[in-house]
């Protein structure tokens, strides 16, 4: 069976969609991640500069306790 140009663009288009819908959920797995990073960087500044008392509170605001 011999295939056509039109063929191997189909599936080609096919094999380029199914890679580029796995990019896009590994960029949204890595936003969600790098949020939770500036997060406890944002925690740990707070505890540098202005002491561990500082930091407690500012993290029970961001948790919601």
């Amino acid at each position: 069976m011999e295939e056509t140009v039109e063929t191997k663009f189909f599936v080609h288009e096919a094999v380029c969609a199914q890679r580029y819908e796995a990019i896009e959920k590994r960029l949204e797995d890595g936003s969600r991640r790098m949020t939770r990073i500036e997060h406890l960087l944002y925690i740990t500044i707070a505890a540098v500069f202005l002491g561990p008392g500082v930091a407690a509170l500012f993290l029970k605001n961001l948790l919601g306790l």
